[in-house]
């Protein structure tokens, strides 16, 4: 916690001190802004701006502090797709009473977060309200992934799949089988095999690790494996999730079985297994495009979230020139 309390010596406050923490979880708040969960991707490295009203907390703002102190940057850590702000949900208001209140208590937490030299969060796709940020001086671009939104019907749901999709999941089945596992050492052996094809550093196994166990504990993860009579690992599915949406968060494949059409029966039994637990399966999906192509064939429907962005001139240069150096280090 060293690096959090120094860095909130100077932060700027009005009211409620984003010291004060509060670790309980609240009704309707996303699996990512979780304590637990944030304990596991960047443990002691988070915090988070808090509004309280009449002695509960009514929105939170987390987020992971990066950096050394005069160029930290203010961010969401590694495998969580989205930070952003939460609100608690007031029923019954009408729609411009909610907006009012969400667009002061944004504001309220944008005051709240301590001064960097740059801030970068995906806000959820139930967050797309960023004018209060955007008046502060931030840039918000658009980006996409996508959602499935009614998993009642399983007929419906394969009569959503692009043909070629149908196709490569019969394939698939007649050769393989899928099994539910709890082996995260070798999901994480399969899955760095995807990172290495495309030059990229193996993902980090320790945070993997803490992740896991963390949601093991609360019941909120699946791990999928589909298999040939060979033992043989084509690809793996990591699940997250709650009652409200479960997640695809990470995944990959042997590359040197990629034609067995592996990835589209995992991910059709990802979605089959889904409809147990949650009301909405949520892709994750990548900006790029060979991916966003995958993910568009099993029938969701592309939903915008923001990128919410400032920075200093300083903080501009100091990422541009990390960037150009993880672009050269890939080459």
């Amino acid at each position: 916690m060293t690096v959090i309390l120094m860095i909130l010596s100077d932060a700027r406050q009005t009211g409620h001190s984003t010291t004060e923490r509060d670790r309980s979880p609240r009704k309707n708040e996303p699996i990512f802004h979780q304590p637990w969960w944030l304990d596991a991707v960047a443990p002691g490295r988070w915090d988070a701006a808090t509004v309280e009203r009449g002695g509960r907390t009514v929105a939170a703002l987390p987020f992971v502090v990066r950096g050394p102190r005069r160029l930290r940057v203010l961010s969401q850590p590694p495998l969580t797709p989205f930070l952003g702000p939460w609100i608690a949900q007031e029923d019954g208001a009408k729609y411009d009473t909610r907006l009012r209140d969400q667009m002061e208590l944004h504001a309220l937490l944008e005051a709240k977060l301590p001064a960097a030299a740059a801030f970068r969060q995906n806000f959820s796709t139930n967050m797309m309200n960023c004018l209060p940020f955007i008046w502060a001086g931030y840039r918000v671009e658009v980006r996409y992934t996508y959602l499935l939104e009614d998993l009642g019907s399983e007929q419906a749901l394969w009569a959503g799949l692009a043909g070629n999709i149908r196709r490569e999941i019969r394939k698939a089945q007649r050769r393989l089988e899928i099994r539910e596992t709890a082996d995260v050492d070798r999901f994480h052996q399969v899955w760095a095999k995807t990172f290495e094809r495309q030059g990229a550093a193996a993902p980090d196994r320790a945070r993997l690790e803490r992740i896991d166990a963390a949601c093991v504990q609360r019941d909120a993860r699946t791990i999928l494996f589909a298999c040939d009579e060979a033992e043989r690992v084509h690809a793996v599915a990591y699940l997250v999730g709650d009652r409200r949406t479960t997640y695809y968060l990470m995944g990959g494949g042997d590359p040197q079985l990629r034609t067995s059409g592996a990835g589209s029966l995992l991910m059709w039994e990802a979605i089959r297994r889904a409809r147990a637990v949650s009301q909405v399966f949520d892709f994750e999906g990548s900006m790029l495009r060979p991916v966003e192509r995958f993910f568009r064939a099993f029938g969701g429907r592309q939903t915008p979230y923001p990128h919410v962005s400032r920075a200093t001139r300083v903080g501009g240069a100091a990422l541009a020139v990390r960037a150009g150096v993880k672009r050269w280090a890939r080459r």
